[in-house]
């Protein structure tokens, strides 16, 4: 069977969300959006090295709705709090699923912490959009520490 190429995304030129998040966004919407369709947007963050701080290092809080996003980090960590009152710090290897549906505010900073600390620090997000019929439901958080997902040895 042969494949057809559409197209070729590379995005070598990054940018900051917030002051914690150096984000390449490796592919997006805009750029192959109906051959991409459920996924919206990947985002890789990093590899960046954070000295230590006092200040809160993130992005404030924002709006989303009418999909998912699901974080996993690989270096660092991650604070969530969102306007469901829910939200959680996130670590090497742990996921991170938001439902936005009806809509949701939330803010994503360095976990205190890490923030201390400082360190090496990676990230991807994947942004999922909802079914039309699910784009109205409540909003929804969840995390998954790397312990708890299982792993099957290849």
């Amino acid at each position: 069977m042969q494949k057809k190429i559409l197209g070729r995304y590379g995005n070598d030129r990054g940018h900051w969300v917030g002051d914690g998040f150096p984000v390449r966004s490796l592919f997006s919407y805009s750029n192959f959006g109906e051959h991409l369709s459920p996924f919206l947007l990947l985002d890789y963050a990093g590899p960046h090295e954070f000295g230590p701080t006092e200040s809160r290092r993130g992005v404030g809080e924002h709006p989303h709705k009418g999909f998912e996003t699901v974080t996993i980090v690989y270096d660092g960590e991650v604070e969530h709090r969102d306007s469901s009152g829910a939200g959680g710090v996130i670590g090497p290897g742990d996921v991170q699923w938001m439902t936005a549906g009806n809509g949701i505010q939330h803010q994503e900073y360095h976990s205190p912490a890490f923030a201390r600390t400082g360190g090496p620090f990676r990230m991807v997000q994947l942004w999922v959009n909802l079914p039309a019929k699910d784009k109205g439901a409540p909003a929804g958080y969840q995390s998954l520490a790397a312990a708890d997902i299982p792993t099957v040895p290849l």
